[in-house]
């Protein structure tokens, strides 16, 4: 005599214990779809886990670079919007990586004292020109860098602020050395 069992050991006890009870192939093919069906539904389950958590998690550092807020800054009546970097961390990362850069946007180093500043293009995809700024908000001096390049870029005077924009905004926009730009207090809060 069989003995019905609620939780068959493995499937071809279920198929026997079917078999006999219900006496068709049927039952075996019924068995066999929702077996199929459920293997189906598993193996999607973990293609879109997986694509889900492929997509969502940051695969390079810079790819939260959308998050951050940006500054308005005012150069000769021209607004622009900056990212604005003021730890270590986000000064040596500044633009590394970065794919493109908004018509009228930047980035704006931010550093304790005036001294002269020395930037390079390690990692940096886009061409850059960048205008060196004292404690003032005046321009002491404005390069053009090249994408890549290990060259090293020291402002001409002593600086405060760094600002880096698409190379040649400052020349299309006629901002040259001596300009003043409107630094707002909340560049330096944290």
């Amino acid at each position: 005599m069989l003995v019905r069992t609620y939780f068959p050991l493995d499937l071809a006890e279920k198929i026997r214990y079917l078999r006999y009870k219900k006496g068709g192939r049927c039952q075996i093919r019924k068995i066999a779809n929702f077996f199929g069906l459920f293997f189906m539904r598993t193996i999607w389950r973990f293609a879109f886990l997986f694509f889900f958590l492929l997509t969502s998690c940051p695969q390079e550092p810079w790819a939260q670079e959308g998050k951050k807020s940006l500054l308005p800054l005012t150069i000769k009546g021209k607004i622009i919007k900056v990212e604005v970097a003021r730890t270590e961390g986000e000064k040596e990362r500044g633009l590394m990586f970065r794919e493109r850069l908004g018509k009228d946007e930047g980035m704006l180093f931010v550093y304790e004292r005036e001294e002269m500043l020395s930037f390079w293009m390690k990692n940096t995809r886009l061409p850059l020109s960048i205008a060196f700024i004292d404690k003032g908000g005046r321009i002491v001096d404005i390069q053009d860098m090249e994408p890549f390049s290990l060259e090293t870029h020291t402002s001409a005077h002593p600086a405060t602020y760094a600002l880096e924009m698409n190379r040649g905004w400052f020349a299309r926009e006629r901002i040259k050395v001596g300009d003043l730009v409107k630094i707002p207090s909340a560049v330096h809060r944290r």
